[in-house]
C-alpha cells in the first residue's frame, strides 16, 4: 500500500515501480501521469511527449508486455506492473569465456538503424516498443501486417516505407535469418510534387487519415482505456 505525504500544496504518494527490471521509488502527486513520472522522476527521458491525448503514440511503452499509452495512465496505477520503455530495449550479450555482460541492441533498434527507419527520432521510442511487442504476437509479418501494426503511430518527419522494411528486418534478426540486404528505397533529391497527383497517390492520400484514425481508435478501445484518467483529472502541462 502506498504511503500518502502530505504537503502544503497537493499530497503525494510513494510510488514503486519495476522499470526496465529495476525497482524504483519516488514520490509523486496521485494524478502523475506515468509519462511524466518515467520523464521526471526516473529521468528516463526516452519515452518523448507529445499530444499527450493517446493520439501520437510518441509516449508508447510496454506494460507486462503489452503497447500502453503512458500519457493515459496513472503512475500509481502501474504499481505491481513491469514497464518497459525504450531504454530496457536492449539485450545483454554474455561472453562465455569471461562472463561480460555487453548490452546491445535489440533487432528492431538494429533494424531501424540498417533500413533508415528514423529522421528527427522523436516518434521512434514509440515505434520500437509497439513494433518489439507486435513481433512477439505475429513473428513473420506480410507487408499489410506490417503497415497496419503501425498505423496507430503517427509520424512528422516521413513514410512508412523505411518502418515497414524494418519491421520485415526485424522479424528476420529475431529469427537469426541472414540473406541478402533488403533493398532500401533511395531518399528524395527533390521536394515531391502532389500539386497533380495520379490517380494512384490521390486515393492514397484520401485513405491514409481515415485508416489512421480507425486504428488509433481501435488501439485506444482495446490498450488504454482502463487505465485513461477522465478529463477532469487529466491537467494541462505548464
Amino acid at each position: 500500500m502506498s504511503e500518502i505525504i502530505v504537503t502544503d500544496t497537493e499530497p503525494l504518494v510513494q510510488i514503486t515501480l519495476r522499470v526496465n527490471d529495476v525497482m524504483h521509488t519516488a514520490s509523486a502527486p496521485t494524478r502523475r501521469l506515468l509519462s511524466d513520472f518515467l520523464r521526471h522522476e526516473l529521468r528516463l527521458t526516452g519515452t518523448h511527449v507529445g499530444c499527450e491525448h493517446g493520439v501520437c503514440g510518441a509516449c508508447t511503452v510496454l506494460v507486462d508486455g503489452t503497447p500502453m499509452r503512458s500519457c493515459l495512465m496513472f503512475a500509481v496505477t502501474a504499481q505491481g506492473h513491469e514497464i518497459t520503455t525504450v531504454e530496457g530495449l536492449a539485450e545483454q550479450v554474455v561472453d562465455a569465456e569471461t562472463g561480460t555482460v555487453t548490452p546491445t541492441m535489440s533487432p528492431v533498434q538494429e533494424a531501424f538503424i540498417e533500413c533508415h527507419g528514423l529522421q528527427c527520432g522523436f516518434c521512434t521510442p514509440g515505434f520500437l516498443t509497439t513494433i518489439t511487442a507486435y513481433l512477439r504476437e505475429n513473428p513473420d509479418p506480410t507487408e499489410t501486417e506490417a503497415r497496419e501494426a503501425i498505423a496507430g503511430n503517427l509520424r512528422r518527419c516521413t513514410g512508412d516505407q523505411h518502418r515497414v522494411t524494418a519491421v520485415h528486418r526485424a522479424a528476420e534478426g529475431r529469427k537469426g535469418v541472414g540473406g541478402a540486404p533488403l533493398v532500401i528505397l533511395p531518399r528524395p533529391t527533390s521536394p515531391l510534387d502532389i500539386s497533380n497527383p495520379s490517380p494512384s497517390i490521390n486515393a492514397s492520400l484520401r485513405a491514409a487519415p481515415a485508416k489512421g484514425l480507425a486504428q488509433t481508435k481501435r488501439y485506444h478501445s482495446v490498450r488504454c482505456c482502463k487505465h485513461a484518467p477522465s478529463q477532469s483529472e487529466h491537467r494541462p502541462r505548464p
